[in-house]
């Protein structure tokens, strides 16, 4: 699974990309604001025919054994459209961090796909087409699987939880400020919605914004290939719910 690809420019590793094989790795949850590892491009896109949902339990990170957190994966959805990040990285550093970050700890798979970048580059490979990216998946065939439940559950569990990586309240909200920032026009509805009820669940316990964000993480350079860019094709923006419309004749 791990693909020759062309050089970019670097962001935080050594250029040696011309000794050991490169490869692209998919964040839509927590490796969206902290990915733990070092890279040499980071390039905001999406990948199609899944949708994310925090039905993975996690008792790692954002929680217990006691209280498991709730963390995202990604579920099939043939019309589906995730978007987050792909990070390229080199040799096997980050993919050992990740198997065990991910695997191990977290209980997800590894899967293969396609990833559609944001902005169209002139620079290989991101001239319109995909590229392959691998992405961690977490199935019901794993102990930490949750699985379907209510917003107004699965945000009060939210709430609820803290772990060794900090409260699960920070994980949400943090990956709902990723989306806000680098994809304004995007629409998530199940994440977005998510963060609704937590802050209002937060308000409604007069619990501090701040008690249960933690150490803000270092701001992560993306798009650094946008200095050579062609104008983006929305076709693929995302799925907008249907609305009808009134006419008045005013």
């Amino acid at each position: 699974a791990v693909h020759n690809l062309n050089n970019n420019n670097n962001n935080n590793l050594p250029n040696n990309d011309e000794v050991e094989p490169s490869c692209w790795v998919f964040g839509y949850g927590s490796l969206c604001w902290y990915p733990g590892f070092q890279y040499s491009k980071c390039i905001t896109g999406y990948i199609k025919g899944f949708v994310r949902r925090f039905w993975q339990g996690n008792t790692t990170h954002r929680g217990t054994d006691e209280k498991p957190g709730r963390v995202a994966t990604l579920i099939e959805d043939k019309e589906g459209i995730t978007w987050g990040c792909a990070y390229k990285i080199t040799g096997s550093t980050a993919l050992d961090y990740l198997k065990q970050r991910e695997c191990k700890l977290g209980g997800y798979i590894i899967l293969e796909t396609k990833f559609f970048p944001r902005v169209a580059s002139y620079d290989t490979p991101f001239s319109g087409e995909a590229v392959h990216v691998l992405v961690y998946v977490a199935t019901p065939d794993n102990c930490h699987w949750l699985g379907e439940d209510t917003l107004n559950n699965i945000a009060e569990q939210i709430v609820e939880c803290r772990g060794p990586s900090g409260h699960n309240v920070e994980y949400l909200l943090r990956l709902a400020d990723f989306m806000r920032e680098e994809m304004p026009d995007v629409v998530d509805p199940h994440l977005f919605e998510l963060e609704f009820l937590v802050l209002e669940k937060l308000n409604q316990r007069q619990i501090p914004l701040w008690s249960v964000m933690g150490v803000a993480p270092e701001r992560i350079r993306r798009d650094s290939h946008e200095e050579i860019k062609r104008p983006p094709t929305f076709e693929f923006t995302s799925r907008i719910p249907e609305r009808k419309l009134r006419c008045l004749n005013i």
